[in-house]
């Protein structure tokens, strides 16, 4: 479980191909506080620390994390948001994040706003994930507040800080993006699906 709340940008160093996997490794300032098996939030994705060698760790992405999300994209260079497990004694900052990806989103525009941002969404409706005007929503595992709702889009507005501090800089129109949508709204999209 996370909060969504970003620690560190990992710099993916090297790709390997294992089969239908990928070993991605990664540099990071965290590298040196990991350990393996620590479970470990790369654009919202959890994956399992497997290898840590000085400020370089590896993780495997299978198959179907490579089709669910925009892992499968990254090149050597890209930079990801990486969050570490939350503690269930520290502050709550984000929200409930499970690190576990519904579906990816296109960007469809990028709006400067004098010293903030807007970004749009659009995702595939059908799958019944819904967001409300204020509510949560985690894009690339950061924790935000949806500005704007529509069916099948939604906008969210970034301060510098997270624009600064997250792989929102590198976000532009047309990239595709992990999409975590609120737990409890996902109940409620299925529940009502159901009736």
């Amino acid at each position: 479980m996370f909060t969504g709340i970003i620690e560190d940008l990992g710099i993916l160093k090297k790709i390997e191909k294992e089969g239908a996997n990928f070993n991605l490794y990664f540099k990071s300032k965290l590298s040196h506080e990991l350990k393996v098996d620590q479970s470990l939030s790369h654009n919202g994705v959890c994956l399992t620390v497997i290898s840590i060698n000085k400020d370089i760790y590896k993780v495997t992405a299978i198959k179907e994390t490579l089709e669910k999300s925009n892992l499968g994209n990254l090149n050597v260079g890209s930079l990801v948001n990486l969050e570490r497990a939350m503690k269930n004694n520290a502050r709550l900052d984000g929200h409930y994040v499970q690190g576990h990806v519904d579906q990816t989103g296109e960007c469809i525009n990028v709006i400067e706003a004098n010293g903030s941002w807007y970004y749009e969404f659009k995702h595939n409706s059908k799958s019944n994930n819904i967001t409300i005007e204020k509510g949560s929503i985690a894009v690339n595992g950061v924790s935000l507040t949806v500005v704007n709702s529509e069916l099948d889009s939604f906008s969210v507005a970034i301060i510098p800080y997270t624009y600064n501090n997250t792989n929102f800089k590198k976000i532009q129109k047309g990239d595709t993006v992990n999409i975590e949508f609120d737990m409890i709204g996902k109940y409620i999209g299925k529940f009502l699906s159901k009736r």
